[in-house]
């Protein structure tokens, strides 16, 4: 057994009690948003585990190709939820737009499974072609060069240019080819699989639009508004989301790994399959019958007579809703292919909502409400700078474990680049529970420092993570690849700033917005994270390196790229984070008067 399988299902085990006996002490139909979301997040994480390593191993795209079309299916997946979360409030209600969008994400991570054979480089010198063969995936991958029908592994020459291994000297091309006296071509990638590939994703990037900012806001719905268990309720909930990406991670990236990435990507859309039938069902056993678990009141449509009336010949507004969102998917398919599209969207999106939020504020807010929304706000732009390199997990750090990180590969004792994603979510279902109890305990003795100096406590473990990982590079070995447990400090540093900024940050739009706006405010949130997405893509493309095969040529450039990258991005967190947490005192009082604790609630663990 692979020895991150053995570990999960111990702290799988360990955690899942005080948790689940905890859920039943929180309001009713937490459970079945708690099952549903773990099972879209095992999907999409399940997806993200592998989707950059395979676009450059299977389709030979190179680095900054990669990272800017991961950047822009990143950016979209957080950009959609905006649309998706203002349909709901006005016409669709959150129960029937998640209802669509899961069944999107079913057809789209399972048409993820449709693949061609892989591309192939071919090298040209001096008017003859060589085929570049490879074999393996994730780290496992492995390149050679074939010259007279015999393989070759080969690296980089010193001063630039390729060196080819025990090449005979009565070979027809030197052992050293210089920086420019060869070209590498692409061969046999399939425009039509390509295509599929891509509108696999628009499938997913849409689906996900209308299901994750109307899901996370049914789970405010749940609470009263000073109810003191919310910031626990939404971490256990957030408990539920890392619970689905842990596995995913661990799985996914495993049978990705040794059976294909198509099995890999399959694996992924059964999840979501299982996420639609929970939730549709409203039971875990949903071939059971039994009446629906959420409250009758919570999330229905805002007028449902309108939404049944037909408005274009016999074809009433939801209809019309579900069929635009499927012409809608054809616009996204081309969106996500062109990365500075989305981008300038992304910038035309921020100054829309912000001005939609201004004007609001003005015209229907009371100054305390207003001084509410602003924080919110305020918290949002923290989350983008917090979320621009957390995020950097499913790109530049997804390559890092790859490229630069010493993994076990001994059969029990074997870890793949992509499950070491999976620390996250591993430290996220240990430490969770401790969270949520802290909250709660700071907040009965009325010590809790409020929402602005979590944020900085968040921004300053992300940056320390990256410079953890720069302290570890004094450490690597001769191959230029870092000690694991370097990369496993990081991550741990990385989920208690998660813990301290993500679970409190969707409490914070729930109990900081006015409910009509709800739905918006969430989506607002998820925009700051497409905005992230979209420049922690610029910064991952600072970290690009030369492959061939799928294989980096030069580990000793790459290592030093990630050092002098990861150096700046962590100190400039940090300093962000302490300026934060100056001001956070003066943020804190935009807030208004704190409702007092209940000291009967309880959280998880506590």
């Amino acid at each position: 057994m692979n020895i991150v399988i053995l570990a999960g299902l111990v702290i799988t085990l360990l955690t899942c009690i005080p948790v689940f006996n905890q859920l039943r002490k929180h309001p009713k139909g937490l459970h079945i948003l708690f099952f549903t979301e773990m099972w879209e997040r095992f999907s999409y994480y399940g997806m993200r585990t592998i989707l950059l390593v395979y676009m450059t191993q299977h389709f030979l795209f190179d680095d900054r190709v990669s990272q800017g079309q991961y950047g822009a299916y990143a950016s979209l997946v957080y950009l959609l939820p905006l649309i998706g979360g203002m349909l709901a409030d006005r016409y669709l209600g959150t129960r029937k737009a998640i209802a669509y969008g899961a069944l999107l994400l079913v057809a789209g991570h399972l048409a993820m499974a449709i693949e061609q054979g892989p591309a192939r480089n071919v090298l040209s010198f001096e008017g003859r072609d060589y085929e570049i063969a490879s074999e393996g995936r994730q780290d496992q991958r492995q390149a050679w060069i074939v010259v007279e029908g015999e393989r070759y592994t080969f690296g980089p020459a010193e001063g630039g240019g390729m060196k080819i291994n025990d090449l005979p000297a009565t070979a027809p091309l030197p052992s050293v080819l210089p920086q420019d006296g060869y070209q590498m071509r692409v061969e046999g990638r399939d425009p039509l699989f390509v295509n599929i590939f891509f509108g696999a994703m628009a499938l997913i990037i849409m689906g996900v639009g209308f299901l994750k900012p109307n899901i996370s806001t049914i789970v405010g719905q749940l609470y009263e508004k000073d109810d003191p268990r919310r910031d626990a309720g939404f971490t256990l909930y957030y408990y539920g989301i890392n619970l689905g990406a842990f596995w995913a991670q661990v799985l996914c990236a495993l049978v990705g790994a040794e059976f294909g990435w198509g099995w890999g990507f399959g694996l992924a859309g059964i999840g979501m399959l299982f996420g639609w039938l929970v939730f549709v069902r409203q039971r875990l056993l949903f071939f059971t019958p039994g009446p629906g678990q959420l409250p009758d009141e919570v999330g229905r449509p805002p007028d449902p007579e309108a939404l049944r009336k037909p408005v274009l010949g016999p074809i009433n507004r939801e209809w019309l809703i579900y069929g635009l969102g499927l012409l809608g998917v054809l616009v996204v398919w081309q969106l996500v292919q062109r990365e500075p599209v989305v981008n300038m969207a992304l910038t035309a999106a921020s100054a829309a909502i912000l001005l939609f939020f201004i004007v609001y504020m003005i015209r229907k807010c009371t100054l305390q409400e207003s001084m509410r929304m602003v924080l919110a706000l305020v918290l949002v732009a923290g989350s983008v700078v917090f979320f621009t390199l957390f995020e950097l997990a499913g790109s530049a750090l997804n390559q890092f474990a790859e490229r630069s990180t010493q993994l076990p590969n001994d059969g029990f004792m074997t870890i793949t680049s992509g499950q070491t994603q999976s620390f996250n979510g591993a430290f996220i279902l240990l430490l969770a529970p401790v969270f949520a109890s802290l909250w709660t305990w700071l907040e009965r003795r009325k010590m809790d420092p409020g929402d602005a100096a979590k944020f900085a406590l968040a921004l300053i473990q992300v940056g320390g993570g990256f410079l953890i990982l720069v302290w570890g590079a004094a450490y690597a070995d001769e191959s230029a690849k870092v000690p694991l447990i370097f990369l496993a400090l990081l991550y741990l540093l990385h989920t208690t700033g998660e813990l301290c900024l993500s679970p409190v940050g969707l409490s914070a739009m729930t109990k900081l917005t006015p409910p009509a706006v709800g739905a918006t405010m969430m989506a607002t949130w998820f925009l700051g994270s497409s905005i992230a997405q979209a420049v922690g893509a610029q910064i991952a493309k600072l970290t690009a390196q030369e492959t061939v095969g799928g294989q980096v040529l030069d580990p000793q450039a790459a290592l030093a790229t990630y050092v002098e990258v990861f150096s700046m991005i962590g100190w400039v967190s940090i300093a962000i984070g302490v300026g934060l947490g100056i001001v956070s005192p003066l943020l804190n009082r935009l807030a208004g008067p704190r409702a007092p604790a209940v000291v009967e609630s309880e959280t998880a663990g506590s």
